[in-house]
């Protein structure tokens, strides 16, 4: 009988040692990296050592299951069962000796998330979450923060890749939030952000052009910890709004203010 609290124990495990071997490896300055799609898409030697190191112990222990891993793709029979996985969420970070990125695994169950982990090796923060039992930080139970006024609150958010030519880049809802929120955050990681939210340290989140790795297992903890997770573009990647609901909603509204700024005017 399959156990989802025994598969999050288990994979917390492989998480906290992929961890140990990132933590180890941070800093060098001889790491191998190659480059993606664009020229500024980086992949590391570690990305794929982590993505290796999940990947062999879920074939192991679940073979019937599916994976899709940023690194090394969808793989596996089709199952109900699939676990994503974003083996270094922040590469870029990594890449340049900063300590801030995450290990990110979720499985879902006939496309839906029923099991998160996020895990940040500097900080030894273990972000879990199983649907319907809440969610938690190193065993403490996690509530979104409770803050009414987007004025009032530290949100977060990044800018894709290519920033310099994606069309939906982000700046103008970043110039558009600035005077409405106390303050905004680029950390380089949306799995960490979006896990932040969960604990309060963040009060709000959004984000355009994720890939579901990304940020699937990042968005259980978050709804586990009674916050919302709503997107807000219909695109073919995730575009998303969290925090608490009165705060998405706010955060929303900034947004969709930008949206109507752009629309052509009737003539």
């Amino acid at each position: 009988m399959f156990s989802l609290e025994k598969a999050s124990d288990a994979l917390q495990g492989v998480a906290r040692k992929v961890g140990a071997m990132q933590r180890e490896n941070l800093g060098r300055r001889d790491l191998q990296m190659d480059r993606k799609s664009t020229s500024i898409d980086l992949v590391t030697e570690i990305d794929r050592r982590s993505d290796e190191l999940i990947v062999s112990y879920l074939r192991q222990e679940y073979p019937d299951h599916a994976i899709l891993a940023e690194e090394s793709g969808e793989s596996g029979e089709k199952s109900e069962y699939r676990w994503v996985i974003d083996p270094v969420d922040g590469t870029t970070n990594y890449a340049q000796g900063l300590p801030i990125f995450a290990v990110s695994i979720a499985l879902e169950y006939r496309r839906e998330a029923v099991l998160g982990i996020v895990y940040a090796p500097v900080t030894d923060e273990m972000f879990t979450a199983i649907r319907g039992h809440g969610a938690y930080l190193n065993g403490k139970r996690l509530q979104v923060g409770t803050k009414t006024d987007l004025l009032d609150c530290v949100v977060a958010t990044g800018f894709p890749y290519d920033v310099a030519t994606h069309p939906l880049n982000n700046v103008d809802y970043f110039t558009a939030m600035l005077p409405k929120a106390r303050a905004i955050r680029r950390m380089g990681s949306a799995a960490y952000d979006l896990a932040c939210v969960s604990s309060g340290a963040f009060d709000g989140f959004w984000e355009m052009n994720l890939s579901l790795w990304d940020a699937a297992a990042a968005m259980l903890v978050v709804k586990e910890a009674g916050g919302v997770v709503w997107p807000f573009r219909q695109d073919r990647k995730i575009s998303i709004v969290a925090g608490n609901e009165t705060i998405a909603r706010q955060i929303l509204q900034v947004l969709r203010g930008v949206d109507r700024l752009a629309e052509p005017t009737p003539k």
